[in-house]
C-alpha cells in the first residue's frame, strides 16, 4: 500500500469515528435523566421497545437517526426527530416499527417528526410492508404549530395515510404505549388492530385540563381515556396489555399470523462475500473530494465475488454501468467514474481526455440505455453518486448535453424497477437529479461520511458568492483589500461548507442515514427485500425524449 492509501485510510477512519461519536450521542434522545425517570414508570425507551420487538435486534437498518441533527436550538433540540425508525423482522416476517420517543419533549411532534414519520409511511406503501407504530406523545409541540398543523406535508396527512394504506391491504398495527391525544389519537384507531398498555398508555381528544377548561367536567385521565375505559366501555382499542412487554409480545403472535406477500420477482441466488477486502474502501476513497480514484475498485468491494459485467465499457466511460450481484440479488449498477478518462478516437473527432465525476453527453446516453435496459429486464437498479455535475462549455452545449441529460433524467424518473442510492462522495447540482437524489424516489437514499451534498463544493460555491458580494461593494464605492477578501471568501466558504455536509444533508432527511461504507451491502439487500413485496404495476414508458 502506499502512502496516500494510508493517509486516506486514516481520514475515512476518521469520519467513521467522528459518525459513531455522533450518533451514540443520538441514540441518548432527550438524555439520561429523561431515561431514568421512563424507567422508573416502569415503561421502556423507544429504542428498547424496538429493540424487543424485532427478531435480532442486529439484522436491522435505522431510518433517519440523524433527523433534526443541529436543529431548533432555541427549542432544547430534537435528536433523531424524536421518533425512532427502523426496518427489520418480527416473527420472520420484514415490516417497518416507528416508536415516539417521550424523552424528547414528551414525544411532541417538531416539524422533522412529521416529515420522519410520512418518510416511514411512505417506505412502507412504496414496498407494501407491515407498519408498527409504538404510540408514546404528547401531540403537536405547540410552538411550532403552524410548521406541522395544516399542509399536505404536515401532521394530518400521517392519518390519510392510514387511510390508502389500509385500502391497500397494508398491514398497519398501534400499540398506544403512553399519551396518545388529540389528532394523534386517530392514528391507533385507524390501524388495523390497536393495543393499550394499562395505567400508562391514554387516547383522548381533549386530556382531563382542557375537558375542565372548555366544558366544566372535572374527570381524570384515566377515567378519561385510559385501557379500560377504551377496551371495557368505548371498544376504541382492542387489547389491554400489563405492561409494555406485554404489548410487545402481542404485536409478535399478531405478525407470527400474518400469511404470505404477493413477489415481485427479482432475482435472488446464494449471496457471496465480495472477494476483494471490504476494508480497503477506506484507503481507496481519497481524503479530498476533488481526486480522482477509480470507482471500479469500490464496486469490487461491494458486489457478490467482486464480479461485475460491465456495459457499454469503452462508451460514456465517466459513468460505469453493469450487471452485478448484492447479498444474491441482482442488480444494475450506474455509477460515476472519479478517475480521468479517455475517450475513443472516431471518423469525425479525436480522441479527448474526460474528467472524472463529470456527466459528458455520451455517458447520459449509455446511462439512458442501460435504465430501460433493467426495467426491460426486471432488475433493480443502485446508482453509485460521486458526482460534480454535467459538462459545461460551448462544445458541450453545442453537443446537446442539455438533450442527453434530460434523456438521462428521463429514464431515471420513468424507471419502475426500485431505485437505491449511495451518495459515496460528490452529489452535486443536477448531477444529484440524473444520479437518482432523493428527488427521483429511490426505494432508500444512504450516504458514507464522506459525502457533500450541494448545488456545487464550497470552494467553488465561494468563488461565486465571492465575486457577487465584491462586485457589489465596489459597486458601492468601497475598496476590497485582499486581506479583506480572503476573511471574506473563509466566511463564505464555512457557511457553505457547513451546508454541504452529510449530517446537514441527514438532518433534513435528504438522505435516509449516513452509514458505515461496510454496511452497503446490507442496506441494498433489505431495500431490495423490501420492494420484492411489491409487485410492479405499469410498464416502463419514457414518454416523449428528444433523440
Amino acid at each position: 500500500m502506499d502512502i496516500n492509501f494510508n493517509k486516506n485510510e486514516d481520514h475515512n477512519k476518521l469520519l467513521l469515528s467522528d459518525l459513531r461519536h455522533r450518533f451514540a450521542k443520538v441514540k441518548l434522545g432527550g438524555g439520561q435523566k429523561r431515561i431514568d425517570k421512563l424507567h422508573a414508570k416502569g415503561k421502556m425507551t423507544a429504542r428498547e421497545r424496538i429493540d424487543y420487538l424485532l427478531d435480532d435486534k442486529a439484522s436491522c437498518i435505522e431510518i433517519g437517526g440523524f433527523a433534526g441533527e443541529g436543529m431548533y436550538k432555541e427549542h432544547g433540540g430534537c435528536p433523531s426527530g424524536g421518533v425512532v425508525v427502523k426496518i427489520g423482522y418480527v416473527q420472520g416476517k420484514q415490516c417497518i416499527v416507528v416508536a415516539n420517543d417521550a424523552t424528547v419533549k414528551a414525544g411532541a411532534w417538531f416539524p422533522i417528526t412529521g416529515k420522519k414519520n410520512l418518510r416511514a409511511q411512505e417506505i412502507s406503501i412504496e414496498n407494501k410492508l407491515p407498519i408498527i407504530y409504538l404510540v408514546d406523545s404528547a401531540g403537536v409541540y405547540l410552538p411550532m404549530q403552524d410548521e406541522i398543523f395544516p399542509d399536505k406535508e404536515h401532521f394530518g396527512r400521517i392519518f390519510r395515510n392510514n387511510a390508502v394504506m389500509s385500502s391497500m391491504g397494508i398491514t398497519q398495527i398501534a400499540a398506544v404505549m403512553g399519551s396518545c391525544v388529540a389528532g394523534g389519537a386517530y392514528l391507533p384507531i385507524m390501524s388495523d388492530e390497536a393495543l393499550i398498555v394499562d395505567k400508562t398508555g391514554s387516547i383522548f381528544l381533549a386530556g382531563s385540563y382542557l375537558v375542565k377548561a372548555a366544558i366544566g367536567e372535572d374527570i381524570d385521565n384515566e377515567t378519561l381515556g385510559g385501557a379500560t375505559t377504551h377496551c371495557e366501555v368505548s371498544g376504541v382499542t382492542d387489547y389491554k396489555a400489563k405492561d409494555d412487554k406485554d404489548a410487545l409480545d402481542r404485536i409478535k403472535r399478531v405478525m407470527g399470523k400474518i400469511g404470505d406477500f404477493d413477489k415481485a420477482g427479482y432475482n435472488r441466488v446464494k449471496a457471496a462475500k465480495p472477494k476483494e477486502d471490504q476494508e480497503e474502501l477506506f484507503g481507496i476513497l481519497p481524503k479530498a473530494r476533488n481526486e480522482q480514484y477509480d470507482m471500479m475498485e469500490i464496486i469490487k468491494r461491494l458486489v457478490d465475488n467482486s464480479e461485475f459485467d460491465e456495459y457499454k465499457a469503452g462508451y460514456g466511460q465517466t459513468l460505469i454501468t453493469g450487471y452485478a450481484r448484492i447479498d444474491g440479488w441482482a442488480v444494475g449498477i450506474v455509477a460515476n467514474q472519479r478517475k480521468i478518462v479517455k475517450s475513443a478516437k472516431s471518423k469525425t473527432k479525436p480522441s479527448e481526455m474526460q474528467f472524472g465525476g463529470v456527466i459528458y453527453s455520451d455517458s447520459a446516453d449509455k446511462a439512458t440505455r442501460f435504465i430501460a435496459n433493467c426495467n426491460q429486464k426486471k432488475i433493480p437498479l443502485v446508482f453509485l453518486q460521486d458526482v460534480t455535475g454535467f459538462m459545461v462549455g460551448s462544445k458541450s452545449e453545442h453537443g446537446g448535453i442539455i438533450k442527453d441529460g434530460a434523456k438521462m433524467v428521463n429514464a431515471v424518473s420513468n424507471s419502475v424497477v426500485p431505485k437505491f442510492t449511495v451518495v459515496i462522495g460528490n452529489s452535486y447540482g443536477a448531477g444529484n437529479y440524473a444520479m437518482c437524489g432523493k428527488a427521483y424516489d429511490p426505494r432508500l437514499i444512504c450516504a458514507w461520511p464522506s459525502a457533500e451534498l450541494a448545488v456545487m463544493g464550497g470552494a467553488q460555491a465561494a468563488k461565486v458568492l465571492l465575486q457577487i458580494e465584491t462586485a457589489s461593494l465596489k459597486k458601492a464605492g468601497e475598496k476590497i483589500t485582499e486581506v479583506q477578501e480572503k476573511e471574506l471568501f473563509d466566511k463564505i466558504k464555512s457557511r457553505y461548507d457547513e451546508q454541504v455536509s452529510p449530517y446537514y444533508a441527514a438532518a433534513r432527511l435528504w438522505t435516509d442515514a449516513i452509514i458505515d461504507p461496510r454496511d452497503t451491502r446490507t442496506w441494498i439487500s433489505m431495500g431490495i427485500e423490501a420492494a420484492n413485496h411489491a409487485p410492479i404495476e405499469k410498464p416502463f414508458n419514457l414518454g416523449v425524449i428528444q433523440t
